[in-house]
């Protein structure tokens, strides 16, 4: 694939995802999201179109500055990064519905008040936005300096790369255990967990909440509340799955911009989703073991790149594929104990 400088080419597209992202945030948190309350279902809803729309519209700017840029090549050039946008995006935007999950579970383990949903995966975006660009800028340049020597395999030449050959191998080995734990951490103690970890060796954690506040004086002493904890470990949650996710897009684009920008919009419209599916997140029972096969399907396609490129739109269609079987077979053959517990509740 053709690497392209974006920052010395389109330094507007560049500041054009900045400027989006922040005033999307500040209206987020400063006028939509001032006061901590019950995010509803038509919020939810309203919110997810608008970062998905974003996310559109701004794949097709992608699309409109490569084909209008005037160079040789150019309208194929926007196709394959319109295309490699795409196919990260929903493949970012896949595998973190997983996150819901686990997101659902860590609320109800440290039982927090409906009202501060929000604000705690607020904050944990803003976390990922750090992460992330260190993870996909940093992996780009290990990528690029870990190509082997050309060499003559099975009767062709061929540059194997030794990061992606390693990403490959763990990414099938990540689908084969996801299959078999079938996204079953209900008995996860969140607890003694990293993130929870790390903010007990700091301060000490009182026992209740003190509204929306990350600290509160009890007898004169200033300690963390529970909510802080809850944010490390929604933090912590996600470096995890990020751990999966970013490997998996480097089999789509080596286009760091390409990777961040659609890594970016599929995390910042993860949120409303989870507002909007949280109370029917039972109804996707299969939908852990489609995650596992898309994560050993990116696994397969990194392991024999250098002998043969499953494009992008290729890529998008089997992720889109796996993706609509495994919901509709979850609504066909819901899950029984999920079924079971509603009832006995």
């Amino acid at each position: 694939m053709e690497q392209h400088n974006i920052l010395d080419l389109h330094p507007g597209l560049v500041w054009g995802f900045a400027v989006t992202v922040v005033i999307m945030l500040l209206l987020d948190l400063g006028v939509f999201n001032k006061k901590s309350h019950v995010v509803t279902s038509k919020e939810a809803t309203i919110w997810s179109v608008v970062w998905i729309s974003l996310s559109m519209i701004f794949s097709g700017v992608v699309y409109w500055v490569f084909n209008t840029d005037g160079s040789a090549g150019s309208h194929a050039v926007a196709v394959e990064k319109f295309t490699q946008y795409q196919a990260a995006y929903w493949i970012e935007k896949a595998l973190s519905v997983d996150n819901l999950f686990v997101f659902i579970l860590v609320f109800g383990f440290f039982k927090v008040p409906k009202f501060l949903h929000h604000k705690v995966l607020f904050w944990g975006i803003i976390g990922a936005l750090i992460f992330r660009a260190i993870f996909i800028f940093a992996g780009v340049e290990l990528i690029d300096l870990t190509y082997l020597p050309e060499m003559n395999i099975f009767g062709h030449a061929v540059r194997i790369n030794v990061v992606m050959t390693l990403f490959g191998l763990f990414l099938i080995y990540a689908g084969i255990k996801s299959w078999g734990d079938g996204g079953d951490d209900d008995d996860e103690d969140y607890s003694d967990t990293a993130g929870a970890k790390l903010i007990k060796s700091f301060w000490k954690v009182s026992d209740n909440y003190d509204g929306d506040k990350f600290f509160t004086i009890q007898n004169g002493i200033r300690m963390a509340t529970p909510l802080l904890v809850v944010v490390a470990v929604i933090e912590f949650t996600d470096v995890l799955f990020a751990v999966d996710s970013i490997p998996a897009i480097f089999a789509i684009s080596n286009d760091p911009f390409i990777l961040y920008t659609s890594n970016i919009f599929a995390i910042l419209g993860l949120r409303s989703l989870y507002f909007l599916l949280a109370n029917f997140i039972h109804m996707f029972s299969k939908l852990p073991y489609g995650l596992a096969i898309i994560l050993a399907f990116i696994g397969v396609k990194m392991l024999i790149a250098p002998w043969y490129h499953i494009s992008s739109p290729i890529s998008l269609g089997i992720v889109g594929g796996v993706l609509v079987i495994s919901v509709l077979l979850s609504i066909i053959f819901p899950d029984k104990k999920e079924d079971e517990k509603e009832t006995i509740e």
